[in-house]
């Protein structure tokens, strides 16, 4: 009689519930950084505007340097620098939201409905994206700005929004090329089920993790390219951001001046908040696919 041994089996991983989701994103140091810098971020441009002193307002403080009176120092004119890079925070998320949730939306419809749909429609939607992923981004965006230029934030938000879309859109695509032909797929259209529902029960819910990163990676393409914009003077200078703000300094030379307190803020702020939001991509990757978690379980680390 000859001994079977007993063959290791892989069980099979359950779905992450709510709460089992908050414990990993607790878990992952990165994520709770990067939500944390954006909570600061986006305390400030909720209540900073209501707490700080008027950013347009003048003083007799001329290009003075940080001090009590003014935590980052005043421009040439006396404007309170630490005025500015709050009341600035309200427009540079609210532009980096908008464009992200613009772009995303129109890359989802595209993408998904193109790569879902097949035929004719794939193929006219394919065309369309490649003609814009041909075009390269950073010029098309300064023609289009300086052709709607005067147009306030809605105009900076649809011209960004307008150049940012394709390359999500091919990417969903490709993956809805793959997800279409899945069985539990297949077995809704047996079941007659309908189009919509079926890209909005089996295919989108998929991808979910797709769109969440592309949406984050759009808000930071969407704050750097209006931050260049800004600087370049392309932008609506009536509006504070971080941007403008950069722009006004360079303008007035305050590098060559000294006045490091004019434009470090603005720019290390626009770094911070590029960074918070890679932290969460790529804090959600660690949560949402276990492939990519490295926390080893408690019976691993006891057996080693």
């Amino acid at each position: 009689m000859t001994a079977t041994l007993p063959t290791a089996t892989t069980a099979p991983e359950r779905p992450v519930g709510g709460r089992g989701l908050l414990r990993l994103a607790l878990r992952s140091r990165r994520l709770a950084l990067g939500l944390g810098i954006l909570a600061i971020f986006a305390l400030s441009a909720l209540i900073g505007p209501w707490l700080a002193d008027d950013p347009d307002a003048v003083s007799a403080d001329l290009s003075q340097a940080p001090s009590g009176a003014h935590w980052l120092g005043t421009t040439q004119t006396g404007q309170d620098v630490f005025a500015q890079l709050v009341v600035s925070a309200r427009g540079t998320l609210l532009i980096g939201a908008a464009v992200a949730a613009l772009a995303t939306a129109v890359s989802v419809v595209i993408g998904i409905g193109g790569g879902f749909l097949g035929g004719v429609a794939d193929e006219t939607i394919s065309l369309i994206s490649n003609v814009f992923l041909v075009i390269p981004g950073l010029p098309l965006v300064i023609v289009v700005s300086a052709y709607v230029k005067g147009g306030g934030l809605s105009s900076t938000i649809l011209a960004i929004a307008l150049t940012s879309w394709a390359a999500s859109a091919r990417v969903l695509r490709a993956q809805t090329l793959s997800l279409r032909t899945r069985d539990y797929v297949l077995a809704a259209r047996v079941y007659g089920e309908k189009r919509w529902r079926i890209v909005l029960v089996e295919i989108v819910p998929n991808e979910l993790a797709i769109i969440v990163s592309q949406f984050i990676h759009a808000a930071i393409f969407a704050v750097l390219t209006q931050t260049g914009l800004a600087f370049l003077g392309l932008a609506d200078l009536s509006h504070l951001t971080w941007g403008t703000m950069l722009y006004f300094a360079q303008g007035a030379e305050a590098l060559a001046g000294g006045a490091w307190w004019w434009f470090v803020p603005p720019g290390l702020c626009t770094a911070l908040l590029g960074t918070a939001l890679s932290l969460v991509s790529f804090g959600l990757d660690e949560v949402l696919d276990p492939r990519l978690r490295t926390r080893r379980p408690r019976k691993e680390k006891e057996a080693r």
